[in-house]
């Protein structure tokens, strides 16, 4: 069997966002690019049961839909354990476009299981993984906190409400999970990052894809107000404030 696992090009969750003058596009100047957290637990997971699989799982790889300016990030990937790499040269312009680049290698590459995180640290969409599934004509199960392999049979667990499912299924599926999937994410060692510098990234063409949505603008949260300091004896004056301003009693 072999592992497909989606990883996003992201902003470090500590970057300060800004945008262009048309407030269109992200302002890239100083960003620190990362997996996308949610990716990167999935390609833990996936590397983990490869190496209790016994020879089961013949390989992981990862792909990316993005121009080169992503490949630090995918080498990355290659440096935590991934046997070798797909990247789409195409601008990651929305999720249906995103899913259907991916859904077509994995088609051509007949990938088993495929890993999705359960959303992107960005845009926060959360579609890419069910689409893929959809353009793949194959199932998908969200929401997935366990994956293990035992005796053959996959064997997931995913949160519903009030508790959790443990199901069984067969491949090929897309696994779209969230955190718990491991506990942490793997950290590249010295010897990962100097093999990574020799595995492949195999780039292609996009395929035709109707794109089906379009940004418009982006708009900034309204600034903090500033804080009001109140003597810890002056119950008073803060009952009038929670009560007058907050509105929040």
């Amino acid at each position: 069997m072999k592992i497909l696992v989606c990883i996003g090009n992201v902003p470090d969750t500590t970057t300060k966002i800004r945008f262009d003058a048309d407030m269109k596009n992200l302002d890239t100047n100083g960003v620190q690019w990362v997996i996308n957290p949610w990716d990167e637990l999935a390609l833990t997971r996936a590397l983990e049961i490869k190496e209790q699989s016994g020879g089961k799982i013949e390989k992981v790889s990862v792909i990316n839909v993005g121009k080169a300016d992503a490949e630090p990030t995918i080498r990355k990937a290659l440096a935590i354990g991934a046997d070798d790499a797909f990247r789409i040269d195409a601008d990651p312009i929305d999720s249906y476009f995103i899913a259907a680049q991916i859904a077509e290698i994995a088609k051509q590459e007949n990938y088993d299981i495929i890993f999705a995180g359960k959303e992107s640290s960005d845009f926060n969409g959360a579609n890419v993984g069910s689409m893929i599934a959809e353009f793949m004509d194959i199932t998908s199960v969200s929401a997935v906190t366990t994956f293990d392999l035992v005796d053959g049979n996959i064997n997931l667990k995913r949160e519903i409400d009030g508790g959790k499912e443990t199901i069984i299924v067969d491949t090929p599926f897309v696994a779209i999970v969230q955190k718990g999937i491991c506990i942490n994410p793997r950290i590249a060692a010295m010897r990962g990052i100097m093999m990574a510098r020799t595995k492949p990234i195999k780039v292609s063409a996009p395929v035709e894809t109707e794109v089906l949505v379009e940004c418009q603008t982006f708009d900034l949260p309204e600034p903090k107000a500033a804080c009001k300091m109140i003597e810890p004896e002056n119950t008073d004056k803060l009952v009038e404030l929670l009560h007058g301003e907050a509105k929040v009693i």
